[in-house]
């Protein structure tokens, strides 16, 4: 007998660790099932479980339980990621508490620092996924640095070198004076900051008197300034175009050039060109053939023989107050203006990152990403919700060279060594580089690796293959390349996507997945982004620990709408373990009616037309389910099972058969019994991708003899044969006019203790016969005293609502007073409709939209709908009020 109280803690563990260790998860590379693969974006190894991952990892393990059970042969390859500049900070910080830095160790001692650090405590993020119910191979576990997946980025490297598409370039890149490495956009958080802009005057060479104004929100960068641009069609500085500057402090003569990137409009419609310092001066540079002059440091202090001697060492701060201090002096400061304006920050250093020019290696993205584009566009892959398409092309046909390098210890070195006069090999080991050089040089010389690692994005662009063994030919290469879909956020399509795009594209002449779903953004319940500094974050494992993983993850699903971001309340979790608790109970129920599963049982031989009904509406959720998980409309398919689960089966259905239970009809009694476990059975199956551990839980208790677990059960697929219309209807016809007697004592606010006698008027002969066979339960599932055909007029203190071609009249005289009723009523939809007016009103005023947070703009729409949506409900009760 079932416990009376659903313990998710207890049963969670349990099931978890009986899947694992009896390979639920595996996939069988040797069988003749279509394969189904998803590739489990690999987590920070640092990282810890938070909401994003928990609707990113619930939707894929709903991808895969689903298919799974429809019997596709499922991998879902899981790794972490070696997460290059995080998890070598977070070993710094443990080095610091012994008042040690990474320089005290040396490299090589403290590579094996971060091991360490990586066996004790790099775990946590896949011990969490467990409790989340995900169902990876886990014994097919990879991490971006292991043996293997190294050799296949050290391959990749050598390849796209000699091919031309891997070369050392000096470009300016984002750089964080903190921790001394080139960093990527992703790493890079922008950061509102009040400042000024500067307004300096520039003299003329040889026009005495006569200046150019540029402003500026960095002064120190004027230093390095090799240019001024001006708009080549602006009139007030044509004649300047071509003639020259003296650059105030320095005393350089820098040119006057022609670029549209000045714009007439903005400013003195004159702007200050540093090419070493900025990125859009540094294009303006090379259009305009302008020098890039480097004047700071990795710790972004001024230096160079290009800037006075006085500036040399002064941080760029410091740099910056002396700038302006001096140009006031020599009356070339115009004027200042309190700025506003994002200054890039280091997301995890914290400090302003510097625009540096510096030698880096680069990848030719244009190139690669030009068979990545045409897939797209061909539709070998497709993005679901279609419109991220338009994101991914406009990032890849604007894309610039990727700089893969960083100066950092922890992560894949680049497998590159130089000669005594700087000359390098690339090659994947240091005897084949030895080799290469002794060629080059005629004998042996002695060689130097380069100190650099690669960007952890470059070894996460090779997952889709790498993982499967490439550069092996693996089984499982050849079989579970292309995968079928993967699952991740927007703010990574280009980081990771798109890279993952155009090395598969590249190495295995196929795209690395047929399909990309884009989930939403799981913010707080007011619509507002998560974070630490407002103090809003809810942690998934305190939910789960409050009311259990199923509960989290279905409320996920049910929430993820396509191209909606999901407002998160904890109520709704609640709600959802309350409809935990409804299974569950719905379950004790059946086992203490005698309605266990029955071996054999046929739910086409049918009689009882309440069964009929049931087992084609069955039949029907779980054919809307699986469309729904298939199409990538997880709401839907959770919604729908949700409906069907508590409405149909657990308020109709239990309610509709309770008579035939505690009948003498002995044989429908026994078919009844057979066929509420069955439906029960089916509704575990349906449930399960979406809250695996009760329905797990309840189907390994409700019979001893199964032949497996639920996890390895098929996905219930009935087609018609279970549809029985003439039983549909007639049970929906039931349904709907209990609904709809319900719906008019609660409008109308009748008391339930009530017992009211229902008319109807204008019945059609199957209308009768359906009220004669099912008389009983409406009166007593609808409260009513009686139910008759009505005969004479409408009663005036009555409520009327149609049903087909009857109308259903409630009379109402001494119960409520519907005058009274149909004042408040009024006086209630009045008050609403000055509510959306007033919300029009703001919505349509664009001050108001312009300025105003997302998030407040998504809480005005969200208040009109709720009012609109009462005063329509309240109006149909108005309506049904009799004239």
């Amino acid at each position: 007998m079932l416990e009376k109280t659903y313990r998710p803690a207890e049963v969670e563990e349990k099931h978890y660790r009986l899947w694992e260790e009896s390979g639920a998860f595996a996939p069988d590379p040797g069988s003749n099932a279509q394969p189904y693969t998803i590739m489990m974006p690999p987590p920070n190894v640092t990282g810890s479980l938070h909401m994003g991952h928990a609707l990113t990892f619930t939707i894929q393990d709903v991808l895969i339980r689903f298919n799974r059970m429809r019997g596709r042969d499922a991998l879902w390859q899981p790794g972490t990621d070696h997460a290059g500049i995080a998890t070598q900070m977070v070993v710094e910080r443990n080095l610091a508490k012994d008042g040690k830095t990474r320089h005290d160790f040396g490299r090589a001692a403290f590579i094996d620092k971060v091991w360490e650090w990586k066996a004790e405590s790099g775990g946590t993020i896949t011990s969490q996924l467990r409790r989340l119910g995900a169902s990876a191979d886990w014994s097919r576990e990879r991490f971006t640095m292991d043996e293997g997946l190294s050799r296949a980025v050290r391959k990749v490297f050598v390849e796209l070198h000699r091919q031309g598409l891997i070369y050392k370039d000096k470009r300016l890149v984002n750089w964080d004076p903190k921790l001394h490495t080139a960093i990527s956009d992703l790493e890079v958080e922008q950061k509102e900051v009040k400042g000024n802009l500067w307004h300096f005057r520039y003299p003329i060479e040889g026009e005495e008197g006569r200046f150019i104004t540029v402003a500026t929100t960095r002064p120190e960068t004027m230093l390095g300034d090799t240019g001024v641009a001006v708009h080549p069609e602006d009139e007030r500085y044509k004649d300047l175009i071509g003639k020259h500057v003296v650059l105030p402090l320095v005393g350089r003569r820098i040119p006057i050039v022609g670029d549209e990137y000045a714009d007439p409009e903005t400013g003195s419609g004159a702007v200050k060109i540093t090419p070493a310092h900025d990125f859009n001066d540094f294009e303006v540079g090379r259009r305009c053939g302008l020098a890039a002059i480097n004047i700071m440091d990795r710790d972004a202090r001024i230096t160079g023989d290009d800037v006075p001697e006085a500036y040399r060492g002064l941080d760029r701060y410091e740099a910056r107050k002396k700038v302006v201090a001096e140009l006031e002096a020599l009356e070339l400061l115009e004027k200042i203006e309190p700025h506003t304006h994002m200054v890039p920050h280091g997301d995890r250093s914290g400090v302003a990152i510097e625009p540096w020019l510096t030698d880096q290696w680069y990848v030719d993205a244009a190139t690669l990403a030009k068979p990545a584009l045409e897939a797209v566009e061909a539709g070998k892959t497709v993005f679901v919700p279609k419109q991220w398409e338009n994101t991914y092309f406009e990032w890849m046909r604007n894309i610039q060279p990727w700089c893969i390098s960083r100066q950092i210890w922890w992560g894949h070195q680049i497998p590159a060594w130089y000669g005594p006069d700087g000359a390098f090999f690339v090659e994947e080991t240091e005897e084949a580089a030895r080799a290469a050089a002794a060629k080059h040089y005629g004998h042996e010389v002695e060689l130097t690796r380069d100190q650099d690692v690669l960007d952890t994005w470059f070894s996460s662009a090779l997952w889709p293959f790498s993982t499967l063994g490439w550069p092996d030919q693996t089984p499982e290469l050849g079989r579970y390349y292309p995968t079928d879909v993967l699952v991740t956020g927007f703010d990574i399509i280009f980081f990771w996507v798109a890279r993952m795009m155009m090395m598969g594209l590249h190495f295995m002449k196929d795209v690395p997945f047929r399909t990309i779903y884009i989930h939403a953004l799981v913010r707080d319940e007011k619509g507002q982004k998560m974070s630490k500094s407002k103090g809003n974050v809810i942690d998934p494992l305190d939910l789960i620990g409050e009311y259990g993983t199923d509960a989290l993850r279905f409320t996920l699903a049910a929430m993820a709408a396509q191209g909606r971001d999901i407002k998160l309340a904890v109520n709704r979790v609640e709600g959802y373990r309350n409809f935990a608790t409804k299974l569950w109970n719905a379950a004790r129920y059946c086992e203490m009616n005698g309605a266990i599963p029955v071996a054999g049982f046929r739910p086409e031989n049918l009689t009882q037309t309440v069964n009929r009904w049931i087992v084609g509406a069955l039949a029907d959720c779980a054919r809307r389910t699986g469309e729904a998980i298939d199409a990538y409309k997880f709401n839907e398919a959770a919604n729908t099972t949700y409906q069907f689960t508590w409405g149909t089966f657990c308020d109709w259905y239990l309610e509709f058969t309770k008579p035939i239970l505690n009948g003498t009809d002995e044989a429908a009694k026994a078919e009844t019994r057979a066929t509420t476990a069955w439906v029960l059975d089916e509704i575990l199956h349906i449930l399960h991708p979406l809250m695996p551990f009760i329905t797990e839980e309840l189907w390994e208790q409700l019979s001893a003899d199964r032949p497996n677990r639920l996890i390895a059960a098929r996905w219930p697929d009935h087609g018609d044969a279970l549809t029985d219309p003439a039983a549909r209807d007639e049970m929906d016809w039931v349904v709907r006019l209990i609904s709809s007697v319900r719906s008019m004592r609660s409008e109308m606010n009748v008391p339930p203790s009530a017992q009211i006698a229902l008319k109807l008027k204008d019945a059609d002969p199957e209308t009768l016969k359906r009220l004669e066979t099912h008389r009983d339960l409406i009166l007593r599932m609808a409260r009513l005293s009686s139910v008759d055909p009505l005969d004479g007029a409408v009663p005036k203190s009555a409520v009327q609502d149609v049903l087909d071609g009857a109308t259903l009249i409630l009379p109402l005289e001494g119960i409520v007073d519907l005058d009274k009723e149909r004042a408040r009523l009024t006086k209630e939809i009045e008050k609403l409709a000055g509510e959306i007016k007033k919300i029009d009103a703001k919505l349509s005023n664009e001050q108001f939209v312009a300025k105003a947070p997302e998030e407040v703009i998504e809480e005005q729409r969200d208040r009109r709908e709720a009012a609109a949506q009462t005063r329509d409900k309240l109006q149909k009760a108005l309506d049904m009020l009799a004239a």
